[in-house]
């Protein structure tokens, strides 16, 4: 096979194989590199292991990754291609973690850029409530409440009760004034021109 054209003795594995077995390389006189693919991929695999392990971090052990799947190496699972998002940079065309690991990682960013808390803060919180709103006291706690001026937490409400906060701009005078309206103490505006009304003091 060494007197064939298409072939190249490798010096890793002291191999004859054909040139498709062996990558590229410009700075060599037949432009392919001296080891073929899986011999280097083998030095870079050793290599790999013997630098992590001097640099005292843990080595990643090689796993069988069926066709069509690929391992999440935050969660350790191997899951279909479906279970991971694009990436046009990546080698693979897919995601570095998978659409679970990135929903809950996407989760903790917000709270952590949005609020200042991490997701144990936000838990602890929500225990402090007994995991329902601080508002109306009946739904389930689900989005966190702040203080649009200082940036301060105030709690974790059902997505109603905060939307309502929001629609009544965050102003306590408003609010009060909801209040005594719902309870039938409504105060009245009093016309002082046609179409002006004055609100009581």
């Amino acid at each position: 096979m060494a007197d064939e054209p298409n072939a190249k003795q490798c010096t890793g594995c002291k191999k004859d194989l054909p040139v498709a077995a062996f990558a590229r390389d410009r700075n060599r006189p037949d432009g392919l590199q001296v080891r073929c693919r899986q011999c280097v991929a083998q030095y870079s695999a050793t290599h790999y292991r013997r630098r992590r392990e001097a640099e005292g971090k843990t080595v990643r052990e090689k796993v069988d990754v069926p066709a069509g799947h690929k391992l999440c190496r935050i969660c350790g699972e191997v899951k279909p291609h479906s279970e991971w998002h694009r990436n046009a940079s990546a080698s693979d065309g897919l995601s570095t973690r998978c659409k679970a690991c990135r929903a809950v990682r996407g989760r903790q960013d917000h709270l952590k850029r949005q609020y200042g808390i991490t997701g144990a803060e936000r838990d602890e919180l929500l225990a402090a409530q007994a995991g329902v709103c601080c508002i109306c006291l009946a739904a389930p706690a689900a989005d966190v409440d702040h203080c649009h001026e200082t940036g301060r937490v105030r709690g974790v409400l059902c997505f109603s009760c905060n939307a309502a906060l929001g629609q009544l701009k965050d102003r306590p005078d408003v609010m009060r004034r909801a209040a005594a309206y719902v309870e039938g103490n409504a105060w009245k505006p009093t016309l002082v021109a046609p179409g002006v009304y004055q609100l009581p003091s």
